[in-house]
């Protein structure tokens, strides 16, 4: 049996075209914040720009980044995200989600796919789709929602709103992925409220994992997952809450064709961690960081929800 990549050299990333604050998932998820000051323009121009420069800093660093531009309609002020509606897997498969909001929905572009096939030579054999479990209320809302060790084939999963039980059971028994559930708060208000993705919190690299822990406030589902990590070789990089306010989970290890391994994560996690901290991780790879502070602050994501990775073999010439 052929052995799985956990990393990938090639991401698909959406430019914005009316990025914003969106109401729609602003009721639970909690690091959206709006910035009175500026005006859907200068928005506009500021998450471009921030988007720009990351793209450009991946490519630097030899990743093969394939960016579309999201189109004016429909109206998709989260598009910048794609991770949470399509992944994408070494046998050729592709999965489509089922999203918690109305307007992120629209997201969904059949068209990628063809870009994808047509332009960068890009194979998929199946779409496997999970957006019927919108009509029961019940999302799963990709790589957000669901952390993948696809070497271990284990789906590390926070249960909330946009992370659903069966749908995830549903995830794993499709793509054969043995599924770790737990469920992770943040601090809101006085209250413990489950964080919204799983992504905020966790990140599974090659060798080693960035976790959490205090976001689990169950001591056996935190020491679930922990055992698992452990027993599956990872060295576990601890991150405060307080850091991952500042999207320090928020990371992803990507590749280029050189077969260099880098972790990628926004200014803003960068300057959260602690000597220590990037010691820990540099012991495995270089980092590489490029600031997005008006993404994060309206959208409540921050760079691993910006990249989608490609899996997907390619077509034979």
């Amino acid at each position: 049996m052929k052995m799985q990549k956990q990393i990938t050299s090639t991401l698909l990333m959406i430019r914005p075209v009316q990025f914003r604050f969106n109401e729609q998932t602003a009721v639970n998820n909690y690091y959206q914040k709006k910035i009175g000051s500026l005006n859907a323009e200068e928005i506009q121009k500021k998450a471009q720009m921030e988007f720009d420069g990351f793209a450009e800093v991946l490519r630097e660093h030899g990743i093969d980044v394939i960016v579309v531009d999201d189109t004016a309609i429909p109206d998709t002020p989260d598009s910048i995200f794609p991770n949470n509606w399509i992944s994408f897997h070494e046998d050729g498969r592709v999965a489509v989600y089922p999203m918690y909001a109305e307007n992120r929905r629209l997201e969904r572009r059949e068209d990628i796919l063809e870009i994808l096939r047509d332009n960068y030579a890009f194979s998929w054999a199946e779409k496997v789709d999970f957006t019927f479990y919108e009509s029961e209320g019940k999302y799963l809302e990709g790589t957000g929602s669901m952390i993948l060790d696809r070497v271990n084939k284990i789906a590390y999963a926070a249960l909330s709103q946009r992370t659903n039980e069966e749908a995830l059971q549903e995830f794993c028994t499709r793509f054969d992925y043995k599924p770790v559930l737990f469920k992770a708060y943040q601090d809101v208000d006085g209250d413990r409220l489950p964080i919204y993705h799983t992504n905020v919190m966790m990140c599974v690299a090659d060798e080693f994992a960035i976790l959490c822990a205090d976001s689990i406030d169950d001591r056996q589902e935190r020491k679930t997952v922990i055992d698992m990590l452990l027993a599956t070789g990872k060295e576990v990089i601890y991150i405060s809450e307080e850091q991952k306010e500042y999207f320090a989970g928020n990371m992803l290890q990507v590749s280029n064709a050189a077969n260099e391994r880098f972790l990628v994560m926004s200014s803003a996690a960068y300057d959260s961690l602690g000597e220590r901290q990037i010691a820990d991780i540099q012991k495995h790879c270089p980092i590489v960081h490029s600031p997005l502070h008006t993404i994060e602050a309206l959208g409540g994501g921050s760079a691993r929800c910006m990249m989608a990775e490609i899996f997907l073999p390619k077509k034979k010439q």
